[in-house]
């Protein structure tokens, strides 16, 4: 049974969503502000989190960004119809889907089935080889999609679950050019639109992951104004 964080200062939601939730056989946490959920998830991390942005003590930025510190759980943004600029932020900080309030609560059942999902195929050996799952080796880069395992000369790189696809969708096919249209389709639901600046945040976000362990890291080329390359050295 999957635990599934709900942070949000609206208590109706908290009911409302933690009932349907719970009623499609999820256990669920719930906390009224980011602070709260913060001192929770330091004892024992959700395997995924579902944050509202605007909240007291903590905001769901705030509380985002102190998660992807220590962990690559899915997170899904609740976001009101006038938080567009808050969305991208949200998505290039590390999100990985949004849902506009108000929403309908199997719209959210379905989005979060679906980063699930998503999350258990590239950790787990419980899907058919394929393609997508072969372990990809490409000098000093190791990834192995069934346990969602990144490698560089060695050491380990931690990355999210949109990083580790991108990563993958790039490194593939070493040479050839993928564009952010790609790879926007790579990364996110068809009903999820994100600009080329979301792709370009979290190519950036993946870079520094990279450099976190090597200084010297260069594999992922920027053809500006076409989109990225994986180089194999």
């Amino acid at each position: 049974m999957s635990r599934i964080a709900l942070v949000d200062d609206d208590r109706n939601i908290l009911t409302s969503v933690s009932m349907t939730l719970e009623a499609e056989g999820y256990e669920v946490e719930t906390y009224n502000d980011g602070q709260a959920a913060l001192e929770a998830f330091n004892k024992r991390l959700p395997d995924m989190a579902v944050l509202d942005i605007k909240m007291p003590r903590m905001d769901g930025m705030e509380l985002l960004q102190r998660l992807r510190q220590k962990t690559a759980i899915p997170v899904i943004f609740l976001t009101s119809k006038d938080d567009e600029i808050d969305e991208v932020l949200g998505l290039r900080m590390g999100a990985d889907d949004y849902v506009k309030k108000p929403f309908s609560q199997r719209l959210l059942v379905e989005r979060i089935r679906a980063l699930l999902r998503r999350q258990e195929a590239i950790s787990t050996g419980e899907v058919s080889t394929t393609e997508e799952t072969k372990v990809i080796v490409r000098g000093s880069l190791t990834m192995d999609p069934l346990r969602h395992s990144v490698t560089w000369k060695g050491m380990e790189v931690t990355l999210t679950v949109t990083e580790f696809l991108l990563l993958q969708a790039l490194a593939q096919r070493p040479g050839f050019v993928k564009s952010r249209d790609q790879l926007m389709d790579v990364a996110y639901d068809d009903q999820v639109y994100v600009d080329d600046r979301t792709i370009d945040s979290h190519i950036k976000r993946l870079r520094k992951k990279m450099r976190a362990v090597d200084d010297d890291f260069t594999a992922i080329e920027t053809l500006y104004g076409i989109g990225y390359r994986y180089n194999e050295e």
